[in-house]
């Protein structure tokens, strides 16, 4: 497993990436509307930077709302997302999502419930 994003809670992704493009010498390498997001990905090396602007009511603008911007969450890759899922809930983890859902950027997703994860909001990623 490896690191994969964090996930960023913004209200002007456009402003924060081109901010980010000047930090740190990289650029937006995918972007798109998903549900209620309008979402951009920069490549920051061994991961991404994945920028997060609601559009509508969700859940990052209540996120923004309670906790302002900043990191939303943090994903990690797994190759094989029904071994993974299995392991954490035999570690007793609480899952939000039980099966795997589509993601952004055409990933299959599922989160972990940051009560059981030290507060973190925790993401895997299987790409397909």
């Amino acid at each position: 497993m490896q690191f994969h994003h964090a996930g960023i809670a913004t209200t002007d992704s456009d402003a924060l990436a081109s901010l980010f493009s000047t930090l740190f010498e990289t650029r937006v390498v995918h972007e798109e509307m998903f549900g209620d997001l309008y979402v951009q990905f920069l490549d920051v090396g061994d991961g991404y930077f994945e920028l997060l602007e609601p559009t509508d009511e969700g859940t990052v603008q209540r996120y923004l709302e309670k906790n302002g911007p900043g990191i939303h969450h943090l994903a990690m890759a797994t190759e094989n997302m029904p071994r993974t899922l299995q392991r954490v809930r035999d570690q007793g983890v609480e899952l939000i999502d039980e099966e795997p859902r589509p993601g952004a950027w055409g990933h299959e997703v599922a989160f972990c419930h940051p009560a059981s994860t030290g507060g973190i909001l925790v993401e895997f990623v299987s790409e397909h």
